[in-house]
């Protein structure tokens, strides 16, 4: 963390409140010192700068947030708690207002970012081609082509060499098994944008799944071992093909660690959803690919483990595939049998790739 300073400082309340502000004091609370001090305070405390500005004195406080295991371990976390705090002391009656929001930069200069209403990231254009279009084509010609299986493997190779860089981090690791569950994104977020009954779809069948995931959480919690680089939103539609099987993955999600068995079930649920739309089991070509995934994947990372902690990452993506929200177009049938999977398979000690349409039938 950057060691910030009186001329920094300074600069930063002349930027914000106007070129003829004088810093007086500053430091942590209780203990600042003369604005002529040269060095300042450590960054993660919060600190009280006391400047002066067309003649009169502002005592403000500065203050910061460290790392932490409470959803405070990426920048990103922090930066979000700090936004919300600027958006919203001063709505509540009685709050100290906020006057700015910042951030620092890796030398220790502070920035207002006050201005700012919504954010946004720019990245480089990729070409390429969907993956969900190879399997759009293989569920409307169910010809297996020699590219198919070869991107397949790829694709399993590109997650055992991510996958291999690990991290010993038990409360990350914990971090992600309990967004599995609880974050907007994932399980009770899924679960609590169901209707109150689609179908066969009940309250009763989203609550039993996402308290049969929980108990998975706790089985899987002290294997913190595993937590590894993962890309976190392992699907077709963000995989490029372009020649071959050369690809481009776009936008991995959640934090840059996880769970090896996120990705994994991410890609292979997709071979199922397809070959159930099309035949109502896993047959045929996606029969192939889902096999030669988990085969591939497997055999080079030597991991058997990722099939011992898959069940509810398959919840999590089936809540998804079976969603009328995101998927209004699909028949009960298909959600059956997408639901029976995500119950059998959170029932089973452990998955077996081989079992799948088992799994589907109930």
């Amino acid at each position: 963390m950057p060691t910030l300073r009186r001329q920094q400082l300074e600069q930063y309340v002349q930027q914000r409140f106007g070129p003829g502000v004088k810093l007086q004091s500053f430091g942590p609370i209780g203990k600042e010192t003369d604005a002529s001090a040269v060095k300042g305070y450590g960054y993660g405390s919060p600190i009280r700068l006391t400047f002066r500005s067309n003649g009169k004195i502002h005592r403000t406080v500065l203050e910061t947030m460290k790392p932490g295991p409470f959803g405070h371990e990426h920048p990103a976390d922090r930066a979000q708690a700090l936004l919300w705090d600027y958006d919203s002391y001063g709505r509540l009656p009685r709050h100290v207002p906020a006057l700015d929001v910042g951030a620092f930069t890796a030398r220790g200069s502070l920035f207002s970012i006050a201005p700012a209403r919504e954010f946004f990231v720019l990245t480089e254009w990729a070409d390429g081609t969907s993956y969900h279009v190879d399997l759009e084509r293989l569920a409307r010609t169910g010809r297996l082509l020699q590219v198919d299986r070869d991107r397949a493997k790829a694709l399993a190779r590109y997650l055992v060499k991510i996958h291999q860089v690990k991290r010993r981090d038990p409360d990350l690791y914990r971090r992600r098994l309990r967004e599995l569950i609880g974050h907007g994104e994932c399980i009770m977020g899924l679960t609590d944008s169901y209707p109150s009954r689609f179908g066969f779809i009940t309250e009763e069948l989203l609550r039993t799944t996402e308290e049969a995931s929980n108990r998975w959480r706790w089985r899987l919690r002290n294997r913190a071992g595993r937590l590894a680089q993962v890309h976190g939103d392992f699907h077709p539609w963000n995989v490029l093909f372009r020649r071959g099987d050369d690809f481009t993955v776009l936008d991995r999600s959640r934090g840059e660690w996880g769970e090896p068995a996120d990705d994994v079930t991410a890609m292979t649920i997709n071979y199922l959803f397809f070959s159930l739309r099309r035949w109502g089991r896993l047959h045929g070509p996606f029969e192939v690919l889902f096999r030669e995934f988990w085969d591939r994947y497997m055999a080079d990372s030597r991991d058997s483990g990722v099939t011992e902690t898959a069940a509810p990452f398959f919840a999590f993506r089936g809540l998804v595939i079976a969603s009328p929200l995101w998927y209004p177009h699909l028949s009960l049938k298909v959600r059956r049998s997408i639901f029976r999977f995500v119950e059998n398979v959170l029932a089973a000690e452990r998955f077996d790739p081989a079992d799948v349409n088992r799994y589907c039938r109930g």
